[in-house]
């Protein structure tokens, strides 16, 4: 047959009547599935709907619909034909439903009979494309409501007429096989998964007649609602039950299982079951609901209690699974992280308590190995446990922070205890020693001080400490190695700034250019022809870098005046104008002993500071002197000399009929001449008390006055940024810049602020007494 047409034939107009039995006769076939349709019959059931709507029918040219074109009017008569069916049919299938008894038989034939016509319904579809593509479109385009393409007409019947009654009973029948399946029981999970297809397949918008989109109204309303609601009841009873006979830890458990089981319900990229059921829109509302009644509203305070007891047992595993669960809801964990931040303060605190009974306050080695026990310890903990959790390692800095400043040793002693002793544990790892580890194991420890360093509030107590016992190795030549000595600098510095360091580098420069000096010297008295009687070198040190301050004057010993006459005039022609003082405190040298004893000479190098030289020089005149005749000949200190003598009386160098511990002026001390000793050298050269108790005082004074000159500065810098600010922004931020280096008292900021009011940097502005203005 020739479809083709021109302006000159028309086609013969199609009666409804004529086709209509046929094809409902098609329809039904279709419907009942009793027989499947040939692709002829299918073609001629198409040819029928096609014929229909292509026919011209005239219309009266009064008709109450008010449209032009017959086209519209035969289409509007085959669409009500075929709703008229499915009304029909669905009324018939719902009879038949009626009479279903018992829930799983229910949903076995309703998914059946719903795929059943969800297929028959795309094939009506097809035989009514152009029905479709034409009339139903029209209607659509020009706001027609109730219209809809036949597929989507044949779920709107669905919709209306049989899952409007059923609904109620359907749904019921799948939330009791999901409750039995949460049971232990096996199920059906292809009906559930079907029905709720089922669901999402009708949840279209009936007012958007053309929508391709789901808007799950039906899924949500019928099925959702009820399902997170069920959910609610069943593991709120289940909790309760299980935490009344079970641990926490097993409940732990049991809750990791639970909610692994309910995301393998949902379909996504989460499910690993290929027969998950549940819509991915509702993944959201499922774990909200679970996770909230099963962890953080209903049992959140027992977890509380058992997270300090596992954390008392060590049971990083349990540990890990409570914080992995209540960390699905992050804002519970604040509580968990106050209760870590206390067991480390506590932890911390009695581990320095216990380590006191062995004096660590004067052994520091055992007190920062303490600390990085510790903080080793529950550092790997955070790492492992907790997943290195911002919060929780947030916890751990505050809780070590907490007991490393504040402790029984800082308590007894003074607050700046700490650094001093990591500083004095910095002088061990560094000094040559027997027991100096390998260098790789040096870098280690080092890493290990720069974690207690961090912790450290008062550091610039620690870098008065550190570049004191520095100066000391680098002048009496005991660093264990230059390459590990850079290496904590550089640590330093990273962490803290150039400016931290930058004393600490000029050392190390003073030391290379002493050495370049030395050889010079040496070629200078070489060119002199002056030969010198003992082996003397120096070590020049800028005067701003070094830490050490002025010896007492005392006579130096006559072999030692010449040399340094020598020195003091080879440097003032190097460089004219710059004046040298010498440090004699620090300075050393080697003297050596002869006794002869039963006719055989016994040679023996003793090692010993300036001040041991001066006196022991004295008797290679004669054998015996008064303290007092030391003290004209030496013009030193009586204090200073006194104790020289007992260094020396307790070395067995020297004797004296008094007791060592009570001289006095009168004293006589002579040379020992039967001197005995194993070994050949000697080291006698021990700091005196008084230089010990000065240092010591020193150090603390100049600390306080620093700290006074950084404050200042601090202030100086922000009034000239700020121009104006109040006393409190102003304390604020002084506090906030000085926190990397300590902790500055606001007592002693305010005073800061009235030295520099008075200095004339700063003013208080007239009617804001609490207000400053910079001057410039």
């Amino acid at each position: 047959m020739n479809r083709s047409s021109n302006a000159q034939t028309t086609q013969k107009p199609v009666n409804l009547d004529d086709i209509w039995s046929e094809l409902v006769e098609g329809i039904l076939q279709v419907f009942e599935q009793e027989k499947s349709l040939t692709r002829s019959q299918y073609m001629r059931f198409y040819t029928h709907v096609y014929d229909y709507c292509t026919s011209v029918n005239a219309a009266p040219s009064g008709r109450s619909s008010g449209k032009t074109g017959g086209a519209q009017l035969v289409g509007k008569k085959l669409y009500d034909r075929l709703e008229q069916f499915l009304k029909s049919y669905l009324s018939e299938l719902l009879t038949k439903f009626k009479a279903i008894s018992g829930e799983e038989v229910l949903l076995s034939r309703y998914t059946k009979q719903w795929k059943s016509y969800q297929f028959s319904s795309t094939v009506l579809d097809g035989i009514c494309n152009y029905l479709n593509r034409n009339w139903v479109k029209r209607e659509c385009e020009e706001g027609q409501k109730g219209i809809y393409k036949i597929y989507r007409l044949a779920l709107v019947a669905w919709k209306g007429h049989l899952f409007q009654v059923l609904n109620e009973p359907v749904t019921k029948a799948v939330l009791k096989s999901i409750e039995e399946e949460r049971q232990g029981k096996l199920i059906n999970r292809s009906l559930v998964r079907d029905v709720i297809e089922c669901y999402v397949e009708l949840s279209f918008n009936e007012e958007d007649t053309d929508a391709e989109q789901q808007k799950l109204s039906v899924y949500k309303d019928n099925f959702e609602s009820k399902f997170i609601a069920d959910t609610y009841a069943f593991y709120e009873k289940e909790s309760d039950a299980f935490l009344s006979t079970n641990t926490v830890t097993e409940y732990l458990k049991h809750v990791e299982n639970r909610l692994e089981e309910e995301k393998q319900r949902v379909r996504g990229f989460n499910s690993k079951n290929g027969l998950s059921y549940l819509h991915e829109t509702t993944a959201g509302a499922l774990k909200s609901t679970c996770e909230q009644v099963v962890l953080i509203e209903k049992h959140l305070k027992i977890f509380h209690t058992e997270f300090q007891n596992l954390l008392n047992a060590d049971r990083n595993d349990d540990l890990k699974r409570m914080y992995s669960l209540v960390a699905l809801s992050p804002k519970n964990l604040t509580d968990l992280k106050t209760i870590l931040e206390n067991h480390i303060l506590h932890q911390g605190t009695e581990a320095i308590a216990k380590c006191c009974t062995t004096d660590a306050a004067n052994d520091p080695k055992t007190y920062v190995q303490t600390i990085l026990d510790v903080h080793k310890k529950y550092n790997a903990l955070v790492l492992t446990a907790f997943n290195n959790d911002n919060g929780f390692v947030a916890a751990l800095d505050k809780a070590c922070g907490k007991f490393i400043n504040s402790n029984v040793v800082t308590i007894a002693n003074s607050a700046s205890k700490s650094p001093e002793l990591l500083a004095k544990y910095c002088d061990l790892l560094l000094k040559k020693s027997s027991k100096n580890p390998e260098d790789k194991e040096l870098e280690d420890n080092l890493n290990q001080v720069m974690v207690v360093f961090k912790y450290i509030e008062d550091k610039d107590v620690f870098q008065k400490y550190y570049s004191k016992m520095l100066a000391k190795r680098l002048v009496n030549h005991t660093s264990a190695s230059d390459d590990a000595e850079a290496m904590m600098i550089s640590k330093l510095k990273q962490t803290c700034g150039y400016e931290y360091t930058v004393k600490l580098q000029r050392m190390f420069q003073d030391i290379g250019v002493s050495k370049d000096l030395n050889s010079n010297f040496k070629e200078y008295l070489a060119n002199k022809n002056v030969t010198t009687e003992i082996d003397f070198g120096i070590e020049v040190l800028s005067s701003g870098s070094w830490p050490f301050q002025l010896s007492n004057n005392f006579l130096l010993p006559s072999e030692l005046e010449r040399s340094v006459r020598q020195f003091n005039e080879f440097y003032a022609a190097r460089h004219s104008g710059r004046k040298l003082n010498w440090l004699y405190q620090m300075c050393k040298g080697e003297l050596i002993m002869n006794v002869n004893r039963n006719n055989t000479s016994t040679v023996y190098t003793l090692q010993a500071s300036t001040f041991q030289m001066s006196v022991l020089l004295q008797f290679n005149d004669q054998l015996s002197f008064t303290v007092q005749q030391l003290l004209d000949n030496t013009q030193t200190q009586q204090e200073n000399l006194i104790q020289v003598l007992q260094i020396l009386l307790k070395a067995k160098v020297l004797t004296s009929n008094d007791n060592e511990n009570s001289l006095t002026p009168e004293s006589t001390v002579e040379l020992f001449l039967d001197y005995k000793n194993k070994k050949r050298r000697i080291n006698i050269n021990q700091p005196l008390k008084t230089e010990l108790k000065v240092e010591q005082e020193t150090v603390h004074k100049h600390i306080e006055e620093d700290r006074k000159l950084l404050i200042q500065a601090a202030i100086v810098r922000i009034m000239k940024m700020r121009k104006r600010l109040n006393h409190t922004n102003l304390i604020s931020e002084v506090l906030n810049q000085l926190s990397t280096r300590f902790k500055p008292k606001v007592p002693v900021i305010k005073k800061c602020i009235d030295i520099l009011i008075e200095k004339e940097y700063l003013e208080r502005m007239e009617g804001h007494k609490d207000t400053y203005s910079y001057l410039a």
